[in-house]
């Protein structure tokens, strides 16, 4: 009997004790969605899938592991932010300053990269499949830097 019960309670216990984490500051993504401006925000983990952000400021932001998919971000400014892991899955990214922004193993496939700034970013394991990349320095560099898509 006692070990039904301290099996019970190894399985239950987990579960009272978790709960959903939102790393993002609720202020920044309120700032953000009101004025476009959002400088230097906490926005980790963010929900901004299908987000009209057009010419929106983002400098130096914290987007890690935030969900950009179907997002306009077109004419945004995103110099030094922090895309790491992020899903702009299908993203509209046309004349966007990633310079010096930090986009390993992002997932930019089916996404639309044209006339985009991308000087000084990191796009370790960023995944490229199905994008449409034109004007945009994005392309094949060293031993595992951009997963391509496989045309087999």
């Amino acid at each position: 009997m006692i070990r039904k019960i301290l099996a019970t309670l190894a399985l239950v216990t987990p579960l009272l004790f978790a709960s959903t984490v939102k790393a993002e500051n609720p202020q920044h993504l309120k700032q953000l969605l009101s004025t476009g401006e959002c400088r230097n925000c906490n926005l980790i983990g963010a929900d901004l899938s299908g987000a009209h952000l057009i010419g929106a400021d983002l400098r130096g932001a914290n987007l890690k592991g935030a969900n950009l998919t179907e997002a306009n971000l077109e004419g945004s400014d995103l110099t030094g932010a922090i895309l790491k892991k992020a899903n702009l899955t299908s993203a509209l990214l046309t004349n966007v300053n990633f310079k010096q922004a930090n986009m390993d193993e992002a997932n930019l496939s089916r996404a639309k990269i044209f006339d985009s700034n991308v000087y000084q970013a990191s796009m370790k394991n960023m995944n490229i499949t199905d994008a449409q990349i034109f004007h945009t320095g994005i392309g094949i560099g060293g031993k595992g830097q951009i997963n391509m898509p496989d045309w087999d």
